[in-house]
């Protein structure tokens, strides 16, 4: 059943139209995932959706009585208060009824009431009905529910008093998604939930799509929670929106169907096309040495043959390959043992990260480091750079190895940010300017960006550049801090095919489970201050464990 129809819609966004007369339709209990590359609209719909966008046409018809629940891709929580105190927070109709509840409390204390016989009846009466929308709102088992929320994404009693202001990003969106669930909307609107969770948060989170009582639409660029949750993949591209039956993997294999089936389609009628054309000329040459008219009849109802599949919308297009970047990463063979952790131990003050870490990374080696947040793999990776010096134990570095550096949040053009894309490539390696216009034009920037400073740039425009930075490095030693954060779909597809090229040893910490298993050959675990390895991808790293 549709709870919400869209109909011509249009959004135009700092003069650009973003898309013009999109029609859609939302079931009930449907979970959706929104994909399309970065800029085509995808938070713009949603905010539409959620009534936080005014649309410049068309309109959102929601079902009567169809409640509509947002979750923005940043939130903030209010600082001062803990874990519980946020997730506790009611919602405004719990809230407004439990305020009418306090103030009758009050009333009934005041002697000017409780000695008026009738303004104290209808007090009372005040207070039987706040009591029973109370009970209706389910206020008796708010706290009961709260708890249940927390449990089930992860949470476990000893957080509830952590403050807000510790809290990681992806566990601010979980709280914020606690409370959107409480006030129990029928539609879901989910931008980029998984930003920032763990791996064990992300199956958290996929638990409670599945069994959430309604409708869900999610942003991910997560290709894994798509596949575990998504019933139907609506894709956004170039102001068209396209729905799939199926997870993401059915969505990928309908759409390269699709693409050869049209291919295939083009070149047989081009074919046809070409030799209906041949025939047209052959007839015009003979009706010009005959005076008679049939071979001319013949050359015209050919030619309007082909004018009315024209006109008729007949014509195959030929397939628009999707503009990618053009990403090599070439940095040649470097040294056998390209990497070597012996006895390695870290902390800071009385709090200790790990303890006598041993690891090796060979050459042509990728491996893939996972844990939860705060187990230290970021920290891992500075001592590694020699950013960080460790307490005790050896780190080396093949003689031969040239490390390239990926940086989870752009760090590697903190000092660039002032300065303009063009500046930094030259500085890495002088080159003319054209050339380095050419070669970020490769990485999908638009030329009119080239000379902007870089510190306006968005996330994912960074993540690009990082790239675009790593292949003039040459690096034969790949460290990567989730580099698939920012990035869309399309975008790290190439990364990863890239990366399978790509001649060198690789560490990369990842919570992007499709990325682990298509690039990465032994996983290894941070985890309680120790490090464990496991061979295959991620799926064999969980049916190790005996988790699949």
């Amino acid at each position: 059943m549709h709870i919400v129809n869209i109909s011509n819609l249009t959004i135009n966004h700092a003069g650009r139209e973003i898309f013009r007369g999109l029609n859609w339709a939302i079931d009930d209990r449907e979970r959706t995932g929104l994909v399309g590359p970065n800029g085509a609209g995808k938070s713009s719909l949603l905010k539409a959706l959620a009534g936080h966008y005014q649309p410049d046409g068309g309109s959102i018809t929601p079902l009567r009585g169809i409640r509509i629940g947002y979750l923005p891709q940043d939130v903030t929580l209010e600082a001062g208060r803990t874990l519980w105190d946020e997730a506790r927070h009611p919602p405004p109709e719990l809230a407004a009824v439990e305020a009418e509840l306090t103030r009758i409390e009050a009333a009934l204390g005041d002697p000017a009431v409780y000695n008026d016989e009738a303004r104290l009846t209808r007090t009372l009466t005040r207070q039987e009905k706040a009591l029973a929308e109370h009970e209706r709102l389910g206020g008796n088992r708010h706290t009961a529910r709260v708890r249940e929320l927390l449990s089930r994404l992860g949470f476990a009693p000893g957080d509830y008093d952590l403050p807000t202001e510790s809290l990681s990003g992806g566990q601010k969106k979980l709280v914020k998604l606690i409370q959107l669930a409480l006030e129990q909307p029928h539609v879901l609107l989910l931008d980029e939930p998984d930003n920032h969770l763990d791996l064990e948060a992300k199956r958290h989170l996929e638990a409670f799509i599945r069994d959430y009582q309604g409708a869900v639409v999610i942003v991910s660029h997560d290709r894994y929670l798509l596949d575990e949750v998504a019933t139907q993949i609506a894709e956004l591209d170039a102001g068209k929106l396209e729905l799939y039956p199926g997870n993401y993997s059915a969505y990928a294999t309908e759409v390269e169907l699709r693409r050869l089936r049209q291919q295939q389609q083009y070149v047989a009628q081009q074919k046809r096309i070409t030799q209906i054309e041949a025939a047209i000329h052959e007839w015009e040459l003979k009706a010009s040495a005959d005076v008679g008219e049939r071979h001319a009849r013949q050359a015209r109802s050919r030619r309007r043959m082909l004018e009315r599949m024209e006109e008729r919308g007949e014509v195959i297009e030929r397939v628009q390959e999707r503009r990618r970047m053009d990403l090599q990463l070439e940095g040649g063979r470097g040294s056998n043992r390209a990497l070597e952790l012996s006895q390695v131990t870290m902390g800071f003050g009385e709090d200790l990260l790990f303890l006598d870490l041993n690891l090796q990374v060979w050459h042509g080696e990728r491996v893939g480091l996972i844990g939860p947040n705060g187990a230290g793999k970021s920290v891992l990776f500075k001592l590694v750079l020699g950013e960080l010096e460790p307490l005790d134990g050896v780190i080396k570095i093949g003689p031969s190895c040239r490390i390239g550096y990926y940086s989870q949040e752009h760090q590697t053009l903190a000092g660039w940010l002032g300065r303009s894309p063009l500046q930094l490539v030259r500085d890495i390696k002088p080159m003319a300017e054209g050339d380095a216009v050419a070669f970020l034009l490769k990485f999908l920037f638009k030329y009119d960006q080239l000379r902007l400073p870089i510190g306006g740039f968005s996330g994912g425009e960074r993540s690009r550049l990082q790239l675009a930075c790593l292949m003039l490095q040459n690096p034969n030693l790949l460290l990567l801090d989730e580099p698939t954060n920012n990035l869309d779909i399309y975008a790290v597809e190439v990364l990863e095919s890239a990366l399978e090229d790509f001649e060198g040893s690789i560490l990369t910490i990842s919570h992007d489970r499709y990325f682990l298993d298509r690039v990465v050959d032994r996983v290894v675990e941070l985890r309680d201050g120790g490090l464990r390895g496991y061979p295959g991808g991620y799926t064999d790293y969980m049916q190790k464990m005996g988790r699949l």
